[in-house]
């Protein structure tokens, strides 16, 4: 191989590329990702053919040509305008690694330039910096940056992937703010901070810190981010009645004891109202080293709702209550209501039928009894006279005419009941 001569080589991997004047190129790849390598010739060359080879460069190491421009992992492009050719290797595994041959072919000996690749596992890092937080607050995740780097772009990502975190940046140096995400590049300190607001629990996960270099794969520090749900020293639901007082306790830590007491209403405690300087009817005592109360006098159906009570402005998880109070009308329990004591028209006119059914037919029941007790004693009265009679008959064997009507004074009276029929509607 003949010296190298008027021939820049750009090795470029995941996307960026990165330019040496030496003859040998020391870069590095990712396991599974794809790497670039391009290269520029002078001008006069546009219609030679280009190659990329490997080892020694022999005819069985020729990888890709750009007489065919694509073969298995391998692709090439020339740029004839910019005299730039790119190859492309897809797929990396630990086998790609070794000696490549930038090459340009003429007559003669070829025109050549020599890369090193180092084929490496597309994951970061061995350390890896946990930080809990919780939803609804602010978290900022501090990034190493070394000094000779103090001017390089800066970046954050999610997941665990090195090779492609700069295409799926969330924020970067350049552009200082997006939605939630907010990076500060502090050189002095030798860090940059990525502040992420309103957390919620879907911004748990692995983020990666990077931080780009020239000549060499980019700079990673990991974070582990764990974002849990919102939490208090308990929660407690209270029950109130519309117009009476009440009493909310809160207690706190006592290493707290002298900081400003605070409740607020609201369904999140990031976004609750003040109530102990908005509200006349709030009325906050201390209980004790590690509680004090509030009472509300003469609660009102707008008072319920949720509540949160404390002693420490910074929210620190564990030193607040949170309180659900439900406030309900006042109770009927005891009060005469006129209303019980109204009777339907009609249930009214069917309880005076049913009264005066039971009156007629316990008359009529008596009057019949009386008559059967009245024939019974006449009946008795008849057969007294009668055995009298016979016995007169027997002596005196004479019957008189006048006889016949004394037994008709005791003829036997016949008893005809009558019972008077009532119908449903009566």
């Amino acid at each position: 191989m003949r010296r190298l001569q008027n021939l820049l080589f750009t090795f470029c991997i995941a996307l960026r590329c990165v330019t040496s004047a030496v003859g040998v190129i020391h870069m590095t790849g990712y396991v599974g990702s794809a790497v670039k390598v391009s290269c520029s010739y002078d001008e006069g060359y546009e219609s030679y053919e280009k190659y990329l080879c490997k080892n020694d460069c022999g005819s069985d190491d020729v990888l890709i040509t750009t007489s065919k421009s694509w073969k298995m992992k391998y692709m090439i492009h020339d740029d004839k305008k910019d005299r730039i050719f790119t190859t492309t290797i897809s797929d990396l595994h630990s086998e790609d690694a070794g000696k490549y041959w930038c090459g340009v072919t003429r007559t003669g000996s070829d025109i050549y330039t020599e890369v090193k690749l180092k084929v490496v596992k597309d994951h970061c890092c061995d350390t890896v910096t946990k930080i809990l937080n919780y939803q609804g607050y602010s978290v900022s995740i501090s990034c190493p940056s070394e000094p000779q780097y103090q001017n390089s772009l800066k970046y954050i990502c999610r997941g665990n992937r090195p090779s492609t975190c700069l295409q799926q940046a969330l924020i970067t140096s350049y552009n200082k703010e997006n939605g939630r995400f907010r990076l500060d590049d502090n050189k002095m300190l030798k860090k940059f901070t990525v502040n992420i607001t309103s957390l919620s629990q879907e911004d748990s996960g692995y983020y990666l810190c990077g931080v780009q270099r020239n000549f060499d794969l980019d700079v990673f520090s990991a974070v582990e981010l764990k974002v849990e749900e919102f939490c208090c020293v308990k929660s407690t639901k209270i029950n109130g009645t519309v117009g009476h007082p009440l009493t909310l306790q809160c207690p706190y830590p006592p290493q707290y004891r002298d900081n400003r007491k605070f409740l607020c209403k609201g369904d999140q405690h990031n976004s609750c109202t003040e109530m102990l300087m908005n509200q006349s009817r709030f009325t906050l005592q201390n209980a004790s080293s590690n509680t004090f109360v509030v009472i509300i006098s003469k609660l009102e159906v707008a008072d319920a709702g949720t509540y949160w009570c404390g002693s420490d402005s910074q929210w620190r998880v564990g030193n607040y209550t949170k309180i659900q109070l439900s406030v309900f009308p006042q109770s009927t329990l005891g009060k005469k209501n006129p209303a019980l004591y109204v009777i339907p028209p009609v249930l009214l006119l069917i309880c005076i039928l049913v009264l005066v059914y039971k009156y007629r037919r316990s008359r009529i029941e008596e009057a019949v009894l009386s008559l059967r007790r009245n024939a019974s004693r006449k009946k008795s009265s008849k057969e007294v006279i009668c055995a009298a009679q016979s016995e007169i008959y027997k002596n005196q064997g004479v019957v008189t005419s006048n006889d016949q009507s004394t037994s008709n004074v005791y003829e036997e009276v016949d008893v005809e009941v009558h019972y008077e029929n009532f119908t449903a509607s009566e």
